[in-house]
Parts: C-alpha cells; structure tokens; sequence
C-alpha cells in the first residue's frame, strides 16, 4: 500500500409433411358435391405445410466494441456471451490489445463475436422508446431508496470484490475483478484482517490494514461514500484503495506491485 455462456438459440426440429394434392385424387377424398363447390373447398394442409419450415440457427455476429474505464475482457466477454470466453476474446484482439490482457486501455476497439447483437440491439431500443414513468413519491415527497432491489452477495472474497465493483461503477471508480483480486492476494492473500508491523509505515504508527494494505490516512482521505468507515470493512477497503489507485496510477489494474 502506498506510502503516504457462450449460449446458443435453440431451434424447434419439426417434422416436415409432405401433402399431396393430385388432380384426380382429391375428388375421391370430398362429399358428393357438384364440380364447382369441390374447386371452391379450401385445403386445410396448406397451413401445416407452411409451419413445417424449421427455424436457421442465428449465426455469431461481430460487433465493435469500445473499452470504457472499469472495463476487463473478462466482463466484455460475459456481457456478450463470447463463445470461448474472455481468452478467445483476447485471441481475437490480441493484436490491438497487446502482451497483456490485464491490461486494456478507454478507446480502444474490440472486435466481439456474439449471437447477442439483435437482442442487444432490441433492448436498448425498447428502453430508449419506452415512455419515462414517473417514481412514485411516498408520503411527504421524499424518495426512498426500497431495499426490495438490493443485490446480495456472497460473504467471501468473489462477493466482496464484486460488491465493491458495484459500487465503484455508481462512483466513476475505474477498476476490474482481475484487477483487484491480482493485487488482493499479492497484499495480503485474501485475508480481511490482515495487519502489517514490521515496515516503515508500522515504525510511523500507520501500519497497512485490510485487503489491499491501507494505511489509516490514505483509508480515509479516499473513503467511498457509503461504506464503512472501519479500514478492516473488506469492500470499505478495496473501493478506498482503488479510489487511492484510480488517483495516483488511473486504475487498481495498473498497479502491479507494492504501491
């Protein structure tokens, strides 16, 4: 701490039908009727013939994807239901990307192969027509947030650091969960209370706590609205060090060593 799915559309397989429809045939088949009422008779295969077409499997599409900060190929790649993951979206852009897939930099272009695109497309399309509905307003006129809408998570290092990740996208924090979780277990190996003693920090009386090793002053001149004000709070913790890091180096997944 520093000083200081890929998923698939399923198609419905039908059996195809053939139906005959013979000249002389059909007459035997109709009531005794007069020539000009048995023309007139409508078939009632045609529409069985015409649903027995199977639907086309949708084929992956590319779409071109600009990296924002906080982004990570892991989260472009879930986002888009990549088949193959992040490491073939990384295979994939490898060349624009670079020797480090840790490493993604705002603006840059990604080529994402996804079946998603039309439904994406769909999406923000029905929300962007889709009339404003005024927020009911309870008694007084003061909105309150319902905690009916509240994510959960789990009380483990995956919860926490995604938590954080929550939270830090609500503040404009940059980061990723490799991003973090990289620089968590080379800090203190995923222990929340973890304390160090011996350094030059310990010898000044601010000693590194937490996750990510904070030491008092930084804990609290970057502390995220919202959270705990206790530096051993685990998400506490990480949004204050990578609020420290986003600061000092532009995101948590620049730093790579002691910071």
């Amino acid at each position: 701490m520093p000083r200081g799915k890929h998923r698939r559309p399923r198609s419905n397989q039908l059996t195809r039908r053939a139906v005959a429809v013979g000249t002389g045939g059909a007459a035997l088949t109709l009531p005794l009727l007069g020539a000009t009422q048995a023309a007139a008779q409508p078939s009632q295969s045609a529409p069985a013939a015409a649903q027995s077409v199977p639907q086309a499997a949708q084929p992956a599409k590319s779409l071109t994807y600009t990296v924002a900060k906080g982004d990570s190929l892991y989260r472009i790649a879930d986002k888009y239901d990549v088949s193959g993951g992040w490491k073939q979206l990384y295979k994939d852009n490898r060349a624009t990307v670079g020797d480090d897939p840790k490493l993604i930099h705002p603006g840059l272009k990604l080529k994402v192969k996804t079946a998603k695109t039309d439904a994406v497309k769909k999406k923000t399309a029905t929300k962007s027509s889709a009339p404003a509905k005024p927020a009911a307003k309870p008694a007084g006129g003061v909105a309150k947030a319902t905690q009916a809408s509240a994510k959960t998570y789990a009380d483990n290092l995956d919860g926490w650091i995604r938590e954080a990740l929550d939270i830090m996208a609500q503040k404009g924090i940059p980061g990723s969960y490799e991003g973090i979780h990289r620089n968590i277990m080379r800090e203190s190996s995923g222990n929340p209370q973890a304390i160090n003693n011996w350094d030059s920090n310990a010898a000044k009386g601010t000693p590194s706590k937490g996750l990510l090793q904070t030491i008092d002053p930084t804990f609290q001149a970057y502390h995220v609205d919202g959270t705990s004000w206790d530096p051993y709070d685990p998400v506490a913790n990480i949004t204050a060090a990578c609020n420290y890091a986003a600061d000092r180096y532009g995101s948590i997944d620049n730093v790579n060593g002691p910071y």
